[in-house]
Protein backbone atom coordinates (compact mmCIF):
# COMPACT_ATOMS: atom_id res chain seq x y z
CA UNK A 1 0.00 0.00 0.00
CA UNK A 2 1.46 3.36 -1.11
CA UNK A 3 1.84 5.92 1.85
CA UNK A 4 0.22 9.01 1.21
CA UNK A 5 2.09 12.30 0.95
CA UNK A 6 1.99 14.61 3.87
CA UNK A 7 2.80 18.18 4.71
CA UNK A 8 5.39 19.64 7.36
CA UNK A 9 2.23 19.23 9.76
CA UNK A 10 2.10 15.63 9.27
CA UNK A 11 -1.49 16.28 7.52
CA UNK A 12 -2.28 14.57 4.33
CA UNK A 13 -1.47 17.08 1.68
CA UNK A 14 -4.50 18.20 -0.27
CA UNK A 15 -4.42 17.68 -4.29
CA UNK A 16 -4.66 21.08 -6.32
CA UNK A 17 -7.36 22.25 -7.85
CA UNK A 18 -7.96 24.40 -10.56
CA UNK A 19 -10.68 25.03 -13.00
CA UNK A 20 -10.24 26.14 -16.68
CA UNK A 21 -13.07 26.78 -19.38
CA UNK A 22 -12.37 25.48 -22.97
CA UNK A 23 -15.33 25.91 -25.61
CA UNK A 24 -16.80 23.06 -27.47
CA UNK A 25 -14.59 22.75 -30.82
CA UNK A 26 -12.11 22.88 -28.91
CA UNK A 27 -12.59 20.44 -25.90
CA UNK A 28 -11.68 16.85 -27.78
CA UNK A 29 -7.95 18.64 -28.41
CA UNK A 30 -7.76 19.48 -24.31
CA UNK A 31 -8.62 15.83 -23.18
CA UNK A 32 -6.20 14.10 -25.40
CA UNK A 33 -3.82 16.94 -23.72
CA UNK A 34 -4.67 15.70 -20.59
CA UNK A 35 -4.43 12.34 -21.69
CA UNK A 36 -1.07 12.68 -22.85
CA UNK A 37 0.01 14.31 -18.81
CA UNK A 38 -1.67 12.34 -17.07
CA UNK A 39 -2.12 8.91 -18.86
CA UNK A 40 -4.95 6.53 -20.19
CA UNK A 41 -8.53 7.87 -19.25
CA UNK A 42 -11.72 6.55 -18.52
CA UNK A 43 -15.09 7.60 -17.38
CA UNK A 44 -15.58 7.15 -13.62
CA UNK A 45 -17.63 4.23 -12.30
CA UNK A 46 -19.08 3.50 -9.03
CA UNK A 47 -18.68 0.55 -6.66
CA UNK A 48 -21.78 -0.83 -8.81
CA UNK A 49 -20.07 0.13 -12.01
CA UNK A 50 -22.38 2.46 -12.74
CA UNK A 51 -21.26 5.05 -15.37
CA UNK A 52 -20.74 8.75 -12.35
CA UNK A 53 -22.09 11.88 -13.79
CA UNK A 54 -22.22 15.94 -12.67
CA UNK A 55 -25.28 17.20 -13.97
CA UNK A 56 -25.07 17.39 -17.60
CA UNK A 57 -21.17 16.59 -17.32
CA UNK A 58 -18.64 13.57 -16.87
CA UNK A 59 -16.28 13.00 -14.81
CA UNK A 60 -12.54 11.40 -16.19
CA UNK A 61 -10.24 10.15 -14.20
CA UNK A 62 -6.68 9.63 -15.88
CA UNK A 63 -3.87 6.67 -14.71
CA UNK A 64 -1.96 8.54 -12.05
CA UNK A 65 -5.02 9.39 -10.48
CA UNK A 66 -5.79 13.10 -11.76
CA UNK A 67 -9.25 14.01 -12.22
CA UNK A 68 -11.42 15.92 -14.92
CA UNK A 69 -14.79 17.14 -14.22
CA UNK A 70 -16.28 18.73 -17.38
CA UNK A 71 -19.90 20.66 -17.26
CA UNK A 72 -21.58 21.54 -19.68
CA UNK A 73 -22.52 25.40 -20.19
CA UNK A 74 -26.41 25.32 -19.66
CA UNK A 75 -28.85 22.12 -19.30
CA UNK A 76 -30.01 19.56 -22.52
CA UNK A 77 -33.13 21.55 -22.09
CA UNK A 78 -34.31 18.62 -25.37
CA UNK A 79 -31.55 19.90 -27.30
CA UNK A 80 -29.02 17.22 -26.49
CA UNK A 81 -25.19 16.82 -28.33
CA UNK A 82 -24.38 14.55 -30.63
CA UNK A 83 -21.32 12.35 -30.92
CA UNK A 84 -20.48 8.51 -30.30
CA UNK A 85 -18.62 9.33 -26.49
CA UNK A 86 -19.84 11.25 -23.47
CA UNK A 87 -17.03 13.63 -24.57
CA UNK A 88 -18.27 14.02 -28.18
CA UNK A 89 -21.95 14.55 -26.94
CA UNK A 90 -20.53 17.28 -24.63
CA UNK A 91 -18.95 18.96 -26.89
CA UNK A 92 -21.59 19.32 -28.88
CA UNK A 93 -23.95 20.80 -26.36
CA UNK A 94 -21.41 23.05 -26.18
CA UNK A 95 -21.32 24.43 -29.39
CA UNK A 96 -25.05 24.95 -29.80
CA UNK A 97 -25.22 28.85 -29.89
CA UNK A 98 -27.67 29.82 -27.16
CA UNK A 99 -28.69 33.52 -25.92
CA UNK A 100 -27.23 34.24 -22.63
CA UNK A 101 -27.99 37.46 -20.67
CA UNK A 102 -24.95 38.44 -19.08
CA UNK A 103 -24.94 40.86 -15.79
CA UNK A 104 -21.24 41.61 -14.14
CA UNK A 105 -21.56 44.27 -11.08
CA UNK A 106 -19.03 45.45 -8.50
CA UNK A 107 -19.48 48.69 -6.22
CA UNK A 108 -17.28 50.74 -8.81
CA UNK A 109 -18.63 49.61 -12.33
CA UNK A 110 -20.89 46.86 -14.33
CA UNK A 111 -21.29 45.25 -17.61
CA UNK A 112 -24.19 43.56 -19.40
CA UNK A 113 -24.50 42.30 -22.79
CA UNK A 114 -26.47 39.35 -24.50
CA UNK A 115 -23.77 36.23 -25.73
CA UNK A 116 -24.04 33.78 -27.71
CA UNK A 117 -21.42 30.96 -29.23
CA UNK A 118 -18.60 32.88 -26.93
CA UNK A 119 -19.16 36.72 -28.49
CA UNK A 120 -21.32 39.49 -27.50
CA UNK A 121 -24.01 40.09 -29.82
CA UNK A 122 -24.75 43.51 -27.81
CA UNK A 123 -23.36 45.36 -24.41
CA UNK A 124 -22.84 48.44 -22.41
CA UNK A 125 -20.72 48.65 -19.42
CA UNK A 126 -19.81 51.50 -17.48
CA UNK A 127 -18.82 52.77 -13.55
CA UNK A 128 -20.77 53.87 -11.04
CA UNK A 129 -19.44 55.09 -7.35
CA UNK A 130 -20.95 53.21 -3.82
CA UNK A 131 -18.76 54.01 -0.62
CA UNK A 132 -16.64 51.00 0.86
CA UNK A 133 -17.76 50.00 4.17
CA UNK A 134 -16.37 52.50 6.98
CA UNK A 135 -15.20 51.67 10.65
CA UNK A 136 -16.18 54.85 12.36
CA UNK A 137 -19.39 54.05 14.57
CA UNK A 138 -22.39 55.57 16.34
CA UNK A 139 -24.53 58.49 14.60
CA UNK A 140 -21.76 58.41 11.77
CA UNK A 141 -21.92 55.06 10.71
CA UNK A 142 -25.80 54.99 10.93
CA UNK A 143 -25.88 57.94 8.23
CA UNK A 144 -22.64 56.16 6.05
CA UNK A 145 -25.09 53.28 6.08
CA UNK A 146 -27.67 55.00 4.63
CA UNK A 147 -26.19 56.56 2.43
CA UNK A 148 -23.80 53.61 0.78
CA UNK A 149 -27.30 51.52 0.85
CA UNK A 150 -28.91 54.23 -1.05
CA UNK A 151 -26.13 53.97 -3.44
CA UNK A 152 -26.35 50.35 -3.47
CA UNK A 153 -29.99 50.89 -4.24
CA UNK A 154 -29.76 53.25 -7.36
CA UNK A 155 -26.52 51.43 -8.74
CA UNK A 156 -28.71 48.55 -9.61
CA UNK A 157 -31.99 50.43 -10.39
CA UNK A 158 -29.68 52.16 -12.90
CA UNK A 159 -27.98 48.65 -14.16
CA UNK A 160 -31.38 46.69 -14.24
CA UNK A 161 -32.04 49.50 -17.01
CA UNK A 162 -29.26 49.37 -18.76
CA UNK A 163 -29.88 45.25 -18.85
CA UNK A 164 -33.07 45.72 -20.17
CA UNK A 165 -32.22 47.77 -22.59
CA UNK A 166 -29.30 45.61 -24.05
CA UNK A 167 -31.39 42.41 -23.39
CA UNK A 168 -34.46 43.98 -25.67
CA UNK A 169 -35.36 42.13 -28.58
CA UNK A 170 -32.95 39.38 -28.03
CA UNK A 171 -34.38 35.59 -27.16
CA UNK A 172 -32.80 35.48 -23.68
CA UNK A 173 -32.91 32.02 -22.60
CA UNK A 174 -30.48 32.15 -19.72
CA UNK A 175 -28.62 34.45 -17.25
CA UNK A 176 -25.26 34.70 -16.52
CA UNK A 177 -24.49 36.74 -12.73
CA UNK A 178 -21.01 37.37 -11.62
CA UNK A 179 -18.84 39.99 -9.48
CA UNK A 180 -20.28 40.88 -6.39
CA UNK A 181 -23.15 37.84 -5.35
CA UNK A 182 -25.65 40.47 -3.52
CA UNK A 183 -25.40 43.20 -5.37
CA UNK A 184 -26.20 40.79 -8.55
CA UNK A 185 -29.20 39.28 -7.24
CA UNK A 186 -30.83 42.76 -6.10
CA UNK A 187 -30.21 43.66 -10.03
CA UNK A 188 -32.66 40.90 -10.54
CA UNK A 189 -35.19 42.21 -8.07
CA UNK A 190 -36.17 45.37 -9.91
CA UNK A 191 -38.97 45.74 -11.71
CA UNK A 192 -36.87 46.72 -15.41
CA UNK A 193 -35.55 42.94 -15.06
CA UNK A 194 -38.91 41.29 -14.06
CA UNK A 195 -39.21 39.40 -17.43
CA UNK A 196 -36.29 37.61 -17.53
CA UNK A 197 -35.66 36.86 -13.12
CA UNK A 198 -37.72 33.54 -13.57
CA UNK A 199 -34.64 32.45 -16.18
CA UNK A 200 -32.72 30.14 -15.60
CA UNK A 201 -29.31 30.78 -14.14
CA UNK A 202 -25.71 29.27 -15.03
CA UNK A 203 -23.00 29.29 -12.69
CA UNK A 204 -21.98 32.45 -10.98
CA UNK A 205 -18.85 33.81 -12.27
CA UNK A 206 -16.11 35.17 -10.13
CA UNK A 207 -14.84 38.36 -12.53
CA UNK A 208 -12.36 41.16 -12.13
CA UNK A 209 -13.72 45.01 -11.72
CA UNK A 210 -16.65 44.94 -14.88
CA UNK A 211 -15.75 46.41 -18.16
CA UNK A 212 -15.87 45.75 -21.81
CA UNK A 213 -12.54 43.64 -21.79
CA UNK A 214 -13.92 41.68 -18.78
CA UNK A 215 -17.52 41.26 -20.31
CA UNK A 216 -15.96 39.56 -23.63
CA UNK A 217 -14.04 37.07 -21.45
CA UNK A 218 -17.57 36.26 -19.32
CA UNK A 219 -19.35 35.57 -22.64
CA UNK A 220 -16.75 32.94 -23.56
CA UNK A 221 -16.91 31.56 -20.71
CA UNK A 222 -20.35 31.63 -19.54
CA UNK A 223 -20.40 29.40 -23.30
CA UNK A 224 -17.78 27.18 -22.72
CA UNK A 225 -17.56 23.60 -20.78
CA UNK A 226 -16.23 24.11 -17.13
CA UNK A 227 -13.82 21.91 -16.54
CA UNK A 228 -12.64 21.17 -12.76
CA UNK A 229 -9.19 19.93 -12.66
CA UNK A 230 -7.91 18.22 -9.47
CA UNK A 231 -4.31 16.65 -10.03
CA UNK A 232 -3.03 13.09 -8.66
CA UNK A 233 -1.95 12.59 -4.97
CA UNK A 234 1.53 13.34 -3.58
Amino acid sequence: METPAHGSAGKQAVPAARTAFVAGPRLAGWVERFAASHGALREDLDDEGVLLRAADGVVLRAADGATALLRAPWPVDGRPGRGSNSVERLASLASQERQLGIILLRRGGYAVGVASGGMLAASKSGSRYVQSRSAAGGSSQQRFARRRENQANALTEAVAGYAAGVFAGHPIEYLVLGGDAALSAAVLEEKALKEYASRTRLPFLAVADPNTTVLRKAAADACAVRIEVTDPPR
